[in-house]
């Protein structure tokens, strides 16, 4: 017996600037089952979703939902028909509170004219009991922790009667233990009958959680079945066309390391996030840091930066003392941030403009900038990154995360970089976008760069690292020489402690 369907999209196209990036694509989703929705940056999925809860019109197809052909035009639409959206981007006012932003526009009212706080208070607190979730409705969103916010989401959506939750990237800022408690969750709403789209580029995260997985490649459905029937191998296969793209799996390369260190990292401390770091990084090295969110990783890497001011302690390149940013980035050191959107790209520019931006001497000219030579260079980027665009004068909003993550890189190879810090550089990205840049990042450091990965995915640390830092509630513990690392799971016990 076929299970009845509570969303049937068929024969879906869509248009943008002339270019077709829906063909004909399908998807189906069942009552109370979680379907992964899957498929390289570009290939369509977000702007599959976007028609079913009416941020985009289609250009032709049907959309049914419970049997009944609709046409969500508008997000008011999509909610009538039961359809929620979680961005990977929270919707949450951080200065109200949980139970303020769960009510957001429709509040209980006391009368006409005033707000009943309490009645919304007592909704949120029964809505989020019976989700499972530990959260005083009270609290301002603030103060919350990014796994929590997202529970505040999916709270949020539910309180609009949403039957159908489709959710971006939900575990792409989350760490191991909120990571757990959101599939708990997933688990809880299956049950009580809630359908839900995953679109992750987590393979193994979804055959955790998913019953079905349908991939897009180039707008188009290439396959729809049950995980059970499906293995990494062929999901990899069909997200890429048959192709593995740069092997994940590590190899020695063959390199000469500078004999001085070009980073120092001494005795350095940043109150309330680490202490007492100390470590080098030599030319043509590649140093991976390994350790669960909120250990201070990112503190580090904006501290060596300069964009934070160290309580005690010294980072030194070519020997000469770090200060400031401006010293960071005079003496040859680049980052590229956790999150790309907010602070490693101007998104209402162009992908040139962009890659121009922190490389403005370069390309000025007298009083004037070089447009010219800022096209060449973003030409040149865009053929070695593989970048996935129709001209450099794209806006970087228009990309996929996957080339805006490149667009990223670009703009700090111009500057040829002495030392490279990336912080969680493939979030996000598809396998294939993946590969390219830890492909870029080998590349680069073969060449003489010395370079700090900062990555949640041991797997990603483990193919490109020559050495792995370990560290755990602010202080280094460990250090490991790769070739030592027997297997994935030596590196997360060492994590864990």
């Amino acid at each position: 017996m076929v299970e009845s369907n509570i969303v049937d999209m068929q024969g879906i196209e869509m248009v943008f600037d002339g270019i077709k990036v829906l063909k004909k694509a399908s998807f189906s989703l069942r009552r109370g089952e979680v379907h992964a929705l899957m498929g390289g940056n570009g290939a369509g999925k977000s702007t599959l979703m976007k028609i079913l809860t009416g941020v985009y019109r289609k250009d032709a197809g049907t959309v049914s939902i419970d049997g009944r052909v609709v046409e969500t035009a508008g997000l008011v639409e999509a909610e009538r028909a039961g359809v929620a959206m979680i961005f990977q981007e929270f919707s949450l006012v951080p200065t109200l509170t949980v139970a303020q932003n769960i009510f957001l526009t429709r509040e209980p009212r006391a009368g006409r004219a005033f707000l009943n706080d309490a009645e919304a208070v007592r909704r949120a607190r029964a809505l989020l009991a019976e989700l499972g979730v530990d959260i005083d409705p009270r609290t301002p969103v603030e103060r919350l922790s990014v796994g929590l916010c997202q529970m505040v989401e999916i709270a949020k959506a539910l309180s609009k009667n949403a039957r159908i939750l489709v959710m971006d990237e939900p575990t792409a800022s989350l760490s191991d233990s909120e990571t757990g408690a959101l599939f708990k969750l997933v688990d809880r709403l299956k049950l009580s009958g809630i359908s839900i789209v995953y679109i992750s580029h987590r393979m193994a995260e979804v055959f955790a959680v998913c019953d079905r997985i349908t991939v897009l490649r180039d707008g188009e459905t290439v396959l729809t079945d049950d995980c059970a029937n499906l293995s990494m191998e062929q999901l990899v296969n069909a997200m890429l066309g048959g192709t593995t793209g740069a092997s994940m799996s590590w190899r020695s390369r063959d390199h000469a390391l500078g004999a001085k260190p070009v980073l120092e990292v001494e005795n350095l401390s940043l109150d309330g996030h680490f202490e007492q770091v100390n470590f080098s990084l030599r030319p043509g090295e590649i140093v991976g840091l390994a350790g669960l969110m909120g250990s201070g990783r990112t503190e580090i890497a904006e501290t060596i930066f300069g964009i934070r001011s160290p309580t005690t302690g010294q980072v030194r390149v070519d020997g000469k003392p770090i200060n400031n940013n401006r010293d960071a980035i005079e003496a040859g050191v680049g980052l590229v941030p956790e999150n790309r959107r907010t602070q490693g790209l101007v998104l209402d520019h162009s992908l040139r403009e962009n890659v121009m931006l922190p490389n403005l001497k370069r390309f000025t000219r007298g009083f004037l900038l070089d447009d010219a030579a800022g096209t060449d260079t973003a030409r040149d980027f865009i053929s070695r990154l593989k970048i996935k665009t129709d001209s450099p004068d794209k806006i970087a909003r228009m990309l996929s995360g996957g080339n805006q993550q490149k667009i990223v890189l670009a703009k700090w190879l111009a500057r040829q970089p002495k030392v490279l810090i990336l912080d969680e550089p493939t979030m996000g990205v598809d396998i294939g976008a993946k590969s390219d840049i830890i492909e870029i990042v080998r590349t680069l450091a073969t060449a003489g760069a010395a370079v700090l990965v900062i990555s949640s995915e041991f797997e990603e640390l483990l193919a490109m690292s020559d050495r792995l830092l370990v560290i755990q509630g602010g202080r280094l513990v460990k250090e490991f020489d790769r070739r030592d690392i027997e297997s994935e799971e030596v590196l997360h016990h060492a994590v864990q402690g």
